[in-house]
């Protein structure tokens, strides 16, 4: 193995990320992955000509980092429509403007799912975070987001039968005790730029940025088993040293190898099922909330009504969200996933095939109020040692593609330093 001047234990995003600067910066670098591809938790597969991504994800075209980063025209994003179908009392109810999409909240004096001021006071909402940088959303006062909610006067209708499905979606936790400072940033993302799919998967996203590093510099294949300054050590009893170590690993991982040298991580699970289905029950990209808070699904997506190219022709690829790790078994869990949409599509449900079910326990480490009061963690960890990822950063694509950034600009510098 060539000699690099950093080890980066983590192919995910945060740890290309790294690597990727760091090569823009002249510092040659070695990826170390434990599993058989990059990406980390964003990776896609293909069954029976299906493209599943681990988990349900979408990729937010507004995140700054990202377009900073990526070559988006390259990733061939499919939007989803701005709005959602939200399952109320019976019948999907509307909230969408064609203009402004689920922002606008265009609600009807008789649409039960907001009041008529609640569009008000979301467009409201969406002017004042398009007006604010970046930067000053992320550190700006903090708390909770059911309290942001409550202060910007949106009735209980609105947060209950919206709100909480819509953030459960993206947060993996419906409480709305998430920190209102990622509330503002999702928020701001998506009224910017709405929500899309890369017409090859999720895995398009790591791939694009893997492919402008080096070759060889990303070694699949090799869990590191013990790190310290300068130093891994593989599973199999190599030991590899270099000027600096950056541990770009999830958070549970980065505990596991680092000890005590990072506080324990707390994560939000979330399960997806897929069915294969001979059309799609809404003919449209948009996604489809649970307005009632019963049953265990709390969001469908037709993901190939967004992107065409997550099925085989004359299929439809269905995906059903349930939030958190149910302890129920995979039979027992479809069962009841299909008894709750029969009540939204109708009998064709029962027709559906299951692909696979993706229990994804670590998928987001946790945002609550508490636990973002520092939005950006210290990427240095002593001399020679490093750790990005987002449980760094806020917990989304773009945060985990930022700390990976911060983390390479620590070691440039101090590696200047040394050199000085």
């Amino acid at each position: 193995m060539s000699q690099a001047d950093v080890l980066i234990v983590g192919a995910g995003l945060a740890g290309l990320c790294c690597a990727r600067r760091l090569q823009q910066c002249g510092i040659s670098a070695q990826i170390l992955e434990a599993s058989d591809g990059v990406g980390g938790r964003v990776r896609t597969d293909v069954v029976n000509g299906f493209r599943l991504d681990r988990g349900f994800q979408v990729y937010l075209p507004a995140y700054p980092e990202g377009q900073r980063v990526l070559d988006l025209p390259a990733l061939d994003l499919r939007p989803f429509k701005k709005g959602a179908l939200v399952w109320y009392r019976g019948r999907f109810r509307r909230v969408t403007d064609p203009s402004e999409g689920v922002f606008g909240a265009a609600m009807g004096l008789f649409n039960p799912i907001g009041t008529p001021l609640d569009k008000l006071r979301v467009a409201r909402l969406k002017a004042r975070l398009l007006g604010s940088s970046w930067e000053k959303l992320l550190t700006s006062d903090n708390g909770l987001t059911l309290d942001e909610l409550r202060v910007n006067r949106f009735s209980a209708k609105m947060i209950e039968r919206f709100f909480r499905p819509w953030l459960g979606g993206i947060f993996l936790d419906n409480s709305l005790t998430t920190s209102s400072r990622f509330f503002r940033f999702v928020f701001r993302a998506f009224a910017a730029g709405g929500a899309a799919l890369p017409a090859r998967g999720m895995a398009a996203i790591p791939e694009e940025i893997a492919s402008g590093l080096s070759p060889g510099a990303i070694l699949l294949n090799s869990p590191a088993e013990f790190v310290r300054s300068g130093e891994v050590r593989l599973a199999g009893g190599e030991a590899i040293r270099a000027r600096a170590v950056v541990v770009a690993t999830d958070g549970r991982v980065a505990g596991q190898l680092l000890g005590e040298d990072v506080p324990p991580v707390s994560f939000h699970g979330g399960t997806t099922l897929y069915y294969s289905a001979a059309r799609s029950p809404q003919r449209e990209p948009i996604l489809m909330l649970n307005g009632e808070g019963q049953g265990v699904v709390n969001h469908v997506a037709v993901l190939s009504d967004a992107a065409h190219t997550y099925a085989p022709a004359g299929r439809a690829l269905i995906s059903a969200s349930v939030l958190g790790i149910p302890n129920a078994s995979d039979p027992d869990l479809d069962r009841q996933v299909r008894d709750q949409l029969r009540s939204w599509f109708g009998e064709v449900v029962t027709a559906w095939e299951l692909l696979r079910v993706d229990r994804i326990p670590h998928a987001l480490p946790d945002q609550s109020a508490g636990q973002l009061d520092l939005w950006q963690r210290s990427v240095r960890l002593r001399p020679g040692l490093y750790i990005c990822g987002d449980s760094r950063d806020q917990a989304s694509i773009d945060g985990a593609m930022t700390s990976g950034f911060r983390a390479a600009q620590a070691v440039a510098e101090d590696l200047a330093t040394q050199q000085a």
